[in-house]
């Protein structure tokens, strides 16, 4: 991250990681502010500028990174979830799953044209799923998209897709899946040019400081977008950022420090709207290779110490919930029980760290190097202090700790944010870097893991008894083992002056669609 704010704190493990609720998931107790309502419906005209602490970065195109606010203004997907993340027509109109769940077939629109002309059809979506089966997109739902085995059309708009078995999180694919202009693909992970079918036309990229985009004048969505461009503004600095958005030369941000939120929303000039679902959370990961902490009652210990509510208060601006369990309330895997197996208690991290004949420890420890970062980094070394680990802070920029995700190696403790748990909960398991059975950033490995993320995955429902069931059963193995140690899940917090319609899907692709500026 050129610094990792909250927002890409939770991009961070994607990840990290989200952010990813519609605008029905929102709080309508925060939406009321005092931030003058627009009079007489959408405006017409004018360009939004959107406020980010991090830059674009065109290699992760295909992957949850720590700015993905660019790829539903370009890009469509096949369909979108709303808010009780049922699937929703976008570039597909219909489908229809085949009754052994290995199987779906798709009736796409025939009025799309990509922003070169070319007509979208049948083999864009092929073409989509085949890019994201290429490891080299790091694209964390590859797995699933490595399920699809056959292809058949019926026509320029019609498509079956076969199944080597069920899964339970298939329209999670298809939530994260952008169609990209087959053409140019290569030239969108290298940051030269954006086609897709999406509202706005890619405009000019200046690296480090920002993104333009102007409307696509024939989007296949009637009467859309009301704006005339997009500039995203890339801003580094905290302070800096939030006094664009109050002069006003920035509308909109994501990225605003947990420390910031109760000025401005007690401003009165800006509209604060938490993603209740759950955009993601914050979390420690553990690397089981290293020193001192292979041994699973020193995670433990880990667990017990930190302070959970102090954290929410004190780094999140409130705007939080502690757990020690990766899902959000709306998660079919979300229990009371779950949340609080952990809570602050220093007496039994010691007798953990006794047990295991720990003592007199000193730990590296990466962290963002933002607000949000730093703050959660300072309390979480506190809390450690205090039970007699000591740890060595390492402020670490974006990219290079996504770089570190990716390829395990990251040191013995860090603290970022992940995604994936807001959707069915199997894809935290096979997707997410942090969690991934099959490889994670912490080197754990188990059977017994493997086999229930398997078995949760490869069914075709995601709310039955028996689905529930296995949820808990990997819950459990994850809070016993702890090589996530979840903290807080942390909704994202969407900061908006004189704009109104922005939201954002489920892996935080903004969607402006039907934003408009209200003066």
């Amino acid at each position: 991250m050129t610094t990792l704010s909250r927002r890409s704190l939770l991009r961070g493990s994607v990840a990290a990681a989200g952010l990813l609720s519609l605008a029905a998931c929102r709080s309508a107790a925060e939406s009321a502010s005092s931030a003058a309502s627009p009079s007489g419906g959408p405006r017409r005209g004018g360009t939004l500028a959107v406020a980010t602490t991090i830059d674009f970065t065109p290699s992760l195109l295909f992957a949850q990174s720590a700015n993905t606010l660019v790829q539903r203004l370009v890009f469509n997907t096949l369909t979108r979830y709303d808010d009780q993340l049922k699937p929703q027509p976008e570039l597909a109109t219909s489908w229809q799953l085949a009754a052994d769940g290995k199987g779906i077939t798709f009736k796409l629109r025939d009025d799309v044209t990509f922003h070169n002309g070319r007509r979208f059809t049948a083999d864009d979506v092929i073409f989509a799923i085949k890019n994201l089966q290429n490891p080299v997109r790091s694209a964390q739902l590859r797995t699933t998209a490595a399920t699809v085995t056959e292809f058949t059309k019926n026509g320029d708009h019609e498509l079956t897709l076969t199944l080597a078995h069920p899964v339970s999180n298939l329209f999670d694919l298809f939530e994260f899946m952008i169609i990209t202009d087959s053409a140019t693909v290569e030239d969108a992970v290298a940051g030269k040019q954006l086609i897709g079918t999406g509202p706005f036309v890619f405009g000019k990229r200046t690296p480090g400081s920002s993104i333009t985009f102007t409307r696509n004048e024939k989007y296949w969505n009637p009467g859309r977008p009301y704006l005339d461009g997009v500039e995203i503004r890339v801003i580094p600095q905290a302070d800096s950022l939030v006094a664009s958005l109050k002069t006003g030369q920035s509308h909109l941000s994501y990225s605003v420090p947990g420390k910031d939120l109760a000025a401005l929303k007690s401003s009165g000039q800006f509209r604060l709207t938490p993603y209740d679902t759950g955009s993601g959370a914050f979390y420690v990961g553990v690397n089981v290779t290293s020193e001192h902490v292979k041994d699973k009652r020193v995670r433990q210990a880990i667990s017990w110490a930190v302070d959970r509510e102090r954290l929410v208060q004190q780094a999140l601006g409130g705007y939080g919930l502690p757990s020690a369990a990766p899902w959000p309330k709306s998660s079919p895997a979300y229990s009371d029980a779950n949340a609080t197996r952990y809570r602050h208690d220093p007496e039994k991290a010691r007798q953990l760290l006794a047990e295991a004949g720990v003592s007199g420890i000193s730990l590296p420890f990466a962290h963002s190097n933002t607000p949000d970062g730093i703050a959660i980094a300072q309390i979480i070394q506190h809390d450690l202090k205090q039970v007699g680990i000591e740890t060595v802070l390492q402020p670490t920029d974006s990219p290079t700790m996504q770089k570190q995700l990716i390829s395990q190696t990251m040191p013995a403790l860090w603290t970022l944010g992940h995604g994936f748990a807001q959707l069915h909960p199997a894809t935290l398991a096979v997707s997410a870097y942090p969690f991934n059975e099959a490889k994670n950033s912490s080197h754990f490995t188990s059977p017994a893991y493997t086999d229930v993320v398997q078995r949760a995955w490869k069914r075709p429902d995601a709310d039955s008894p028996e689905a529930k069931a296995l949820y808990q059963q990997i819950t459990d193995i994850l809070l016993d083992e702890e090589f996530v140690i979840d903290l807080a899940i942390g909704g994202q917090i969407e900061v908006a002056g004189k704009v109104q319609g922005a939201t954002l899907n489920k892996f935080t692709y903004l969607n402006l669609d039907d934003a408009y500026l209200t003066a």
